[in-house]
């Protein structure tokens, strides 16, 4: 049997999306149905739209979400109906050599539902990171459903699901920022203002906060910058001169690319501390290359590394973070710029162009 319900779909390359009729399966063996509540508007679901992840249109657009669980296979037995559940688009398979070693935020081998979700037609969609929840229900891997506290609202608890996670677990798990270091973020979308609360929430020292927008460093100053810099128009050594100013000339322990460019990563790469800690947490155009002097590699020495959706566990992370946020600790809701119905994405799309919100929140 199947679920007609209304999801929002990327039909072709570029062309505006739709909100049309799918069909959604019951769920199978190892699957789960959820009632979405809530769903964030990222910026990889505009990727998809554009064409920039892969070409398996027709796409079903939507990853940051959070719902209830409506139905499970039958051979689920750690979900139930009525789970309130943030969903995860990393259902680790605890098998790989990452699980085996401990390791399971680094699995090689997440799944996905295994039925299709489809047209009306019967052409089979493409959920974006195999979640697809822009919809009013969508079938994933129960593994990518994630239990927490339901008191949390969906609007805020589904921000987990992609964004927030990757810029709090980029600066806390992925670079790992101690209390009282210092650590710069360059670009401060949802991403990186995340970045920004969650070195503010393990203590932080001097937090820097670069963009080349003043609203978004307003912004992230809410979130616990304790300085910031308007790059617009600065070149890479005039960025990391700012950034050694603030830090005694020596640079910052820890720098977050959040935005994922040539140049932001050469201002990351030279803007931290000899023996500092660069991340990359923004997603490259997968065209641009980038060409430092392997000298400047070997002499400058630390780490550089890059983060998957914030090296998180979602088993681990998401309980603890709801449980920060319900104790004030943790400003998940501020992320929410609005809420909107199921047919203003587009619109979305434009606001996130002109910088005008962290997070427009799809309430279903």
């Amino acid at each position: 049997m199947s679920n007609r319900v209304r999801g929002v779909i990327a039909r072709t390359k570029g062309a505006p999306v739709e909100v049309v009729s799918i069909h959604v399966p019951d769920p199978g063996p190892g699957e789960a149905l959820v009632q979405v509540q809530a769903c964030g508007v990222c910026h990889t679901d505009l990727h998809y739209r554009e064409g920039g992840i892969n070409d398996d249109f027709p796409f079903l657009l939507g990853h940051e979400a959070a719902g209830v669980v409506e139905s499970v296979g039958p051979d689920v037995t750690d979900l139930a109906p009525g789970d309130f559940v943030i969903l995860n688009w990393r259902a680790v398979c605890g098998q790989c050599r990452a699980c085996t070693r401990g390791e399971p935020q680094y699995c090689f081998n997440t799944h996905n539902a295994r039925q299709k979700m489809t047209l009306e037609d019967g052409t089979e969609l493409s959920p974006a990171l195999g979640i697809g929840a822009f919809a009013e229900k969508t079938l994933v891997a129960a593994g990518q459903c994630t239990k927490v506290d339901p008191a949390a609202p969906a609007t805020a608890a589904g921000l987990l699901g992609c964004g927030v996670m990757a810029g709090l677990g980029a600066a806390v798990n992925t670079a790992g920022v101690k209390r009282g270091q210092s650590i710069a973020v360059i670009g401060c979308g949802g991403v990186g203002a995340a970045a920004v609360a969650g070195s503010r929430l393990v203590g932080a020292g001097k937090i820097i906060a670069i963009d080349v927008d003043d609203r978004k460093l307003a912004g992230a100053q809410n979130f616990g910058a304790t300085h910031t810099i308007n790059s617009k128009g600065l070149g890479v050594d005039d960025v990391v001169a700012a950034i050694q100013e603030l830090t005694d000339g020596n640079g910052a322990d820890v720098v977050v690319d959040a935005v994922g460019r040539p140049e932001t990563y050469r201002q990351a790469f030279y803007g931290r501390d000899l023996a500092g800690t660069v991340v990359l947490v923004g997603v490259p155009d997968p065209t641009v290359t980038l060409e430092l002097p392997l000298i400047d590699l070997f002499s400058r020495g630390g780490t550089l590394k890059s983060s998957w959706y914030g090296d998180c566990l979602p088993s681990r992370d998401f309980p603890m973070l709801i449980d920060l946020f319900q104790q004030g600790r943790f400003p998940l809701d501020q992320f929410v710029s609005e809420t909107i119905g199921i047919d203003d994405i587009e619109a979305a799309f434009d606001k996130m162009h002109r910088g005008e919100v962290l997070r427009s929140v799809v309430v279903l």
